[in-house]
């Protein structure tokens, strides 16, 4: 079978790849040029198409001859929270892709969405997919991942587009090349952590959530949402288990939400002096203080989707930053 992934150069797509390559499928990828960095895919025996979501021409070319395609691709950038570009690739850029499946006739279109799409709930009363959308939170990603999947649900009611979405929360695992969510893992493994805050956030292991997808191809039911996600965690309780993989003491100083909040607007002020992004803003912090955890019982159901231990996780995803030289960069920079 012939499947194309875009987004394919991210931390799900790394895996992605490779578990769809693991099934014999015929594997063809998406990447923005031939410049893009996809280190993650180097002597991987895959098909490179180059093209931006925003090109419609470029997006026919990859999409044509495909069984099924895995739209993965993304803006993800939380800072600045308001940006017009992020709304242009997520949105349009979906869009587009829905556009270039119907014009292919493609047998099925698995959209990856974010689980912040349904509302949230804490570790014992954690949200489903009937738990209505609450806002974007102040960050035009959450608000454009919940437009896109919306434009995939009305195309597959009223344009005849056989497609569904998966929405993961919080990944972990190898081959994070940015890094992405991999940066709380190395930060945690640098003890650059001082604390936690008092919220709570449903995680789950990457590989999960690419077998989820890959299975997705065939199993599921067109215009259903699945939100993906396995382990609801107090901050703490994750910092704990994350430590111990890593071999390292987990942040053990309760910090309130007063400070952390504080801390996150005096980010956002003091980003105006400086030339980088800054690790904390009044969005993030207010996020960090909520709880986001999440029910997958709907595709254990009907994905399949399996359940790795959150240590184990970590611990994958350490190893492969060692290996590819990152926790060295660390080092130098102590």
């Amino acid at each position: 079978m012939k499947v194309l992934v875009t987004g394919a150069n991210g931390l799900l797509g790394n895996n992605l790849v490779r578990e769809l390559l693991s099934r014999n499928y015929q594997v063809s990828v998406l990447l923005q040029n031939a410049q893009s960095p996809a280190p993650g895919l180097n002597q991987l025996p895959i098909q490179r198409f180059y093209g931006d979501l925003l090109d419609p021409l470029a997006l026919e070319a990859a999409v044509q001859g495909q069984e099924r395609v895995i739209h993965a691709a993304a803006s993800t950038q939380v800072y600045p929270p308001r940006c017009s570009t992020i709304l242009e690739n997520n949105v349009q850029g979906t869009e587009n892709i829905v556009q270039a499946c119907l014009k292919a006739g493609v047998e099925r279109l698995v959209h990856i969405g974010t689980a912040n799409s349904f509302g949230p709930g804490t570790p014992s009363r954690p949200g489903n997919e009937d738990s209505p959308y609450q806002g974007d939170l102040g960050l035009d990603y959450i608000g454009s991942k919940y437009m896109a999947q919306q434009k995939v649900l009305d195309a597959v009611k009223n344009r005849g587009l056989r497609a569904l979405v998966l929405n993961p929360t919080f990944m972990i695992g190898p081959y994070d090349t940015k890094p992405s969510s991999g940066a709380l893992v190395l930060a945690l493994y640098q003890r650059k952590i001082p604390g936690y805050s008092s919220g709570s956030k449903c995680y789950i292991a990457v590989k999960d959530v690419a077998v989820a997808a890959a299975n997705a191809l065939h199993q599921g039911r067109d215009g259903e949402c699945y939100i993906l996600g396995n382990h609801n965690l107090t901050h703490r309780e994750a910092f704990e288990i994350i430590g111990r993989a890593l071999g390292v003491p987990s942040p053990i100083l309760p910090l309130p939400d007063v400070l952390v909040q504080t801390m996150g607007r005096l980010g956002s002020v003091l980003v105006k002096w400086t030339d980088r992004p800054p690790n904390l803003t009044r969005e993030i912090t207010r996020i960090s203080c909520g709880h986001h955890c999440y029910s997958s019982q709907k595709a254990q159901r009907d994905l399949g989707l399996p359940c790795t231990d959150l240590e184990v996780a970590a611990r994958e995803c350490l190893h492969w930053f060692q290996q590819n030289g990152y926790t060295q960069k660390i080092n130098a920079d102590l």
